[in-house]
């Protein structure tokens, strides 16, 4: 290949990790992912030595990952980078080992089973999964998000990469690589066509007014640089704009303030709680508060807690899925040999073991709301984990204050809609700066706040029950049918060359 040829597939790789970049939010123009993906397809096809694909690969994932992941700058600029190259590189990997120009065919199905796997490892990896400016994120907005209640993000990632592999084959040259197209295009028909029929849950009839608090303020601020009490009053000044319910209106079942808005040494024995209580009991309902607490010089906890209008600590969950360089800094003996900032994090948050779920007080009866605190938002299997334990709803606390721009705080919402459409579900989400919203069991987006607004959100929502699909499989078999299909096609050419050389067939 000439030098121009080189650069000339490298440029549309190139513009092609731009492309889907620009389908993720806050931008969110979704169909043009598949224009993207469609034109990778056609360029790492189009390199025809392992070390071209691997390149190929790596700038497509550079130019996918660099914008969709900039907020990451904000917590590590250093890791942000290597976060970006490493993913990149994997789908270079991909690239450079299923990706085989004399075999149309096989690399038709292999190459996007391949790639949707890395997308899938990106869920645990590294330092606990880092799942943001995913396929799944993108397509939110597009007809694709029907396939969440069947298969969650994974589904929709090979969905949507084997949608763009297919605009770009062109004409088939043989009967196999008809035969296969057919099958493949089958495939994708099937899963969206159950996605649109399958169970989403169901109205249980019950109903819970919830009032939402964003307490306001600036962003890109840090804790340290910070005077906690005055998030705490912005809180208490909003959620004192809440008229106390009249004999005529349904009352107030449930309020919601935003992550870690208090931080004290012991929230029971703070005066935070005595002004917490004296608000649940004026509205006559129990608040869900954001509290971070002290374990020791080195380690706090971040946990969500109900507070009832009695005075008592109803029910607590402690966030499992910490941030990384966020709320504990990995290797942090090592980094601080090399002179990072390591100050910037001077102490690491203690991970929950609870089930993702909290009890609400109904007077005789609790209600279960799954929780996911911030960041597990990203992760399916912390909101399907509460519902399997029979949460009706699903409550999202976040705080992004620490982030400028709105990059991650619109790929949150983004999250959110998923993990409705997954459960069927309604989701809460809550934040002090912003975004807050209510999303609906199809993923409908209801009184999204802007940025660092004070607003108070109340709205009705209906309790759901029964099992999506997904809930009930998870990610584990869908993931385990991507390893299936990447590996058939990875050692077929193996098998074709230990088969006797008269049934050997044409490869297509």
């Amino acid at each position: 290949m000439t030098s121009g040829g080189k650069s000339d597939r490298l440029a549309r790789s190139l513009l092609a990790g731009l492309l889907v970049a620009a389908a993720m939010p806050p931008w969110g123009w979704w169909p043009l992912a598949f224009v993207g993906l469609a034109m990778f397809s056609s360029a790492e096809r189009a390199a025809h030595s392992s070390r071209r694909r691997f390149l190929t690969g790596l700038i497509f994932g550079c130019g996918w990952f660099f914008p969709a992941m900039s907020w990451m700058w904000f917590l590590t600029a250093p890791g942000y980078v290597v976060a970006v190259l490493i993913f990149a590189a994997l789908h270079g990997v991909v690239s450079m080992i299923a990706v085989r120009p004399g075999a149309r065919s096989t690399t038709l199905f292999t190459a996007p089973a391949g790639h949707a796997l890395v997308e899938a490892f990106r869920l645990s990896f590294p330092f606990g999964g880092v799942p943001l400016a995913t396929l799944g994120i993108a397509q939110v907005a597009g007809p694709l998000r029907h396939v969440a209640s069947l298969g969650g993000v994974v589904l929709i990632t090979w969905l949507t990469w084997q949608i763009g592999a297919l605009i770009n084959r062109g004409h088939p040259r043989t009967r196999r690589s008809r035969h296969v197209r057919q099958l493949i295009i089958a495939a994708c028909v099937l899963v969206y066509v159950v996605g649109l029929v399958d169970p989403n849950g169901s109205d249980t009839g019950r109903s819970l007014r919830v009032v939402a608090i964003q307490g306001g303020g600036p962003q890109g601020t840090l804790a340290i640089n910070t005077n906690p009490r005055d998030v705490v009053v912005r809180h208490l000044e909003a959620t004192r704009r809440v008229d106390t319910p009249g004999d005529n209106d349904q009352p107030i079942d449930l309020v919601v303030w935003p992550e870690n808005v208090i931080d004290v040494d012991d929230f029971e024995i703070s005066v935070e709680f005595t002004e917490v209580v004296a608000e649940a009991r004026r509205l006559d309902a129990p608040i869900a508060v954001g509290i971070t607490e002290d374990v020791d010089a080195q380690s706090f906890t971040n946990a969500q807690v109900i507070v009832t209008p009695e005075g008592a600590i109803h029910d607590r969950y402690d966030k499992v899925r910490r941030v990384p360089f966020g709320e504990y800094m990995p290797l942090r003996d090592l980094l601080k040999t090399l002179g990072a900032p390591v100050d910037q994090v001077p102490r690491d948050a203690v991970a929950g073991t609870g089930l993702a779920y909290l009890d609400i007080p109904m007077g005789a009866v609790d209600e279960r709301a799954s929780v996911a605190i911030s960041w597990e938002i990203f992760f399916g299997g912390r909101v399907r984990e509460g519902v399997e334990a029979g949460a009706g709803f699903v409550i999202n606390p976040t705080n992004g204050s620490s982030y400028t721009w709105t990059v991650l705080q619109s790929q949150q919402v983004a999250s959110s809609r998923l993990r409705a459409q997954e459960t069927g579900r309604w989701v809460v989400q809550v934040s002090p700066t912003g975004f807050s919203a209510f999303i609906d069991p199809e993923g409908n987006v209801y009184d999204r706040t802007g940025v660092s607004e004070q607003v108070v959100l109340d709205r009705v929502i209906q309790m759901r029950s029964g099992d999506t699909i997904y809930v009930s499989l998870g990610d584990g078999p869908w993931i385990a049918s991507l390893m299936a299909v990447t590996g058939v096609g990875l050692l077929r050419p193996v098998i074709l060359r230990r088969a006797p050389y008269k049934g050997r067939r044409s490869r297509g």
